[in-house]
């Protein structure tokens, strides 16, 4: 992997041998980064969304298991 600055970018060169996919959760993951880089919530905020999440999906997902 390379990475190059420009004027008005970076480039960012992978080997050819690297999946898609790989590529696409990395793309995902710089996209997540960019897009929550100026936010800033409380521990307890996220721990609720968490809890929250899980209880929802149990309640649609559990017949399953």
């Amino acid at each position: 992997m390379t990475i190059e600055r420009t004027a008005s970018e970076f480039l960012i060169r992978f080997p050819f041998f690297i999946s898609a996919e790989r590529m696409q959760d990395m793309v995902d993951y710089l996209r997540y980064k960019e897009l929550t880089a100026n936010y800033s919530v409380a521990q307890a905020e996220v721990d609720s969304l968490s809890q929250s999440i899980n209880r929802n999906w149990w309640q649609k997902n559990q017949l399953k298991f």
